[in-house]
């Protein structure tokens, strides 16, 4: 069943969405994440929310957000309601749904583990209910020989046989193995696409498993978004936050987005516990996720053993990282979407418990009510607070401002995500900031020496030191 459009929702899509119909391409005026993320606080703190800006007193409410974002400027996205209306009856036509943060209907499991860093706006084609059924992900390199195909269509037939849902990326390679090794084993999967969400779902081979329960394909971007690099490092964490447990098949060493969303996992999010390909050639990339804690796959070879899999304890959780780059961080923790005190609308009341996320009430409760002083009252980034473990070894260091604690942490993570070249827009969408903030960094970086601009294939990558340099 294809949710209807909530009122929030639409909202939502009006401010910050393409909404590309067809050849179409989007506005230059939509709001930025960081923009749409002061609104939201902003309509929080005069108990509001987005729907609110399409009501009859929207007007009033317009004028009471001109401190935060230029009320023209929003009057102009607002009044996209006809190119919306457009984008609706297309996305329907093509059986695609749409939720956002703001709906009982968005996956929990994405609500709970990701909290703010959670799309604000998700589509997808298929049977909603499969995201709530946890299971294995899987995950590896576009560019892999027949014997990787081979292996991992076989884990997933397995994963088929035991009933468990497999959920992968589609990319070639490793995820378009293991998807069609589960679909052709009867088995249950999710597909968190990175782009052309449309196209895909329309595709023959697809469109019978997706009606009939047996896929289920999701993406954070517009259906009829291109391919962009960012986009498809980024959409990782959305794969290992809806699976239970996680097997590595392939990754480069210290680049690609395989590389990247495993290393994210061992080391900061810890959502479900990590395993690599233990049998047949290893490779560096393997080798350097080990050394990172990932575990060895113990190979099962049936349903028994398969199961103990799921039986492995997990890493401590830990929320998702609120200081830095928060993927898809359009806006608030998820109550900004929500009318925050009672009375509550339904779009935005917490759904039931489910049965496969026994606990986590704090991060549900957050989409509906502002108990957020976890989530919002976060102590101010000082070098007093970032840097306690190096106290035993030497003094504090007063001279560090605030801004230079940020930008330390902002040369960090370019610098692991341009081990391979990107271009500036690219590394925006991947840190979800504007365009222009990407370029000044990316600028003082080259600048510092850090990075260079390349012409073939152009872009930002990290700068090789060099002999004698």
């Amino acid at each position: 069943m294809t949710p209807v459009l909530s009122p929030n929702t639409q909202a939502i899509l009006l401010l910050t969405a393409p909404l590309i119909a067809g050849r179409g391409t989007a506005s230059s005026d939509l709001l930025s994440p960081g923009e749409y993320k002061r609104l939201a606080r902003h309509l929080r703190e005069i108990q509001r929310q987005p729907a609110d800006l399409l009501s009859p007193d929207a007007a009033e409410i317009l004028r009471a957000c001109q401190p935060v974002i230029d009320e023209g400027r929003l009057q102009k996205l607002l009044g996209r309601g006809f190119l919306l209306s457009q984008v609706i009856e297309r996305w329907q036509a093509r059986a695609i749904w749409v939720v956002s943060r703001a709906d009982a209907e968005y996956p929990r499991r994405l609500k709970t583990r990701l909290r703010e860093d959670a799309p604000a706006v998700l589509y997808g084609c298929g049977d909603m209910a499969l995201l709530e059924t946890g299971g294995l992900a899987v995950v590896g390199s576009r560019h892999v020989d027949d014997a990787l195909i081979d292996y991992t269509m076989a884990v997933g037939r397995l994963a088929a046989r035991a009933g468990k849902t497999l959920v992968s990326g589609g990319a070639k390679g490793i995820d378009q193995a293991a998807m069609r090794g589960a679909l052709e084993g009867g088995g249950r999967v999710c597909g968190v696409l990175a782009d052309s969400l449309e196209k895909t779902t329309m595709n023959r081979e697809h469109r019978n498993l997706l009606l009939d329960g047996q896929l289920v394909l999701i993406s954070p971007y517009d259906p009829s978004a291109g391919f962009n690099v960012g986009n498809a490092m980024q959409r990782n964490k959305l794969i290992y936050a809806l699976a239970d447990t996680s097997l590595v098949v392939s990754s480069d060493l210290n680049k690609g987005g395989t590389w990247a969303g495993a290393v994210e996992q061992l080391d900061k999010l810890k959502f479900v516990p990590v395993f690599i390909r233990s049998t047949g050639e290893s490779s560096a990339g393997l080798d350097g996720l080990r050394k990172k804690g990932a575990l060895p796959w113990p190979n099962p070879q049936d349903v028994d053993s398969f199961e103990d899999v799921f039986n492995v304890a997990m890493p401590t959780p830990t929320a998702s990282p609120q200081v830095g780059f928060a993927l898809f961080s359009n806006e608030e923790p998820t109550s900004a979407d929500a009318k925050p005190t009672a009375p509550v609308s339904p779009d935005a009341a917490p759904a039931p418990q489910a049965a496969s996320e026994p606990s986590a009430p704090v991060d549900v409760v957050s989409d509906a009510q502002p108990p957020a002083a976890a989530l919002e009252e976060l102590p101010p980034v000082t070098p007093e607070a970032v840097a306690p473990i190096d106290e035993a070894k030497e003094p504090a260091q007063p001279e560090s401002t605030p801004g230079e604690v940020l930008f330390a942490a902002v040369r960090a993570a370019i610098q692991q995500l341009l081990s391979v070249p990107m271009k500036d827009a690219e590394v925006a969408a991947a840190l979800d900031v504007s365009n222009a903030q990407a370029k000044a960094w990316l600028q003082r970086l080259v600048d510092e020496g850090v990075l260079e601009k390349q012409k073939k294939p152009a872009g930002y990558v990290v700068k090789q030191k060099r002999l004698f340099e």
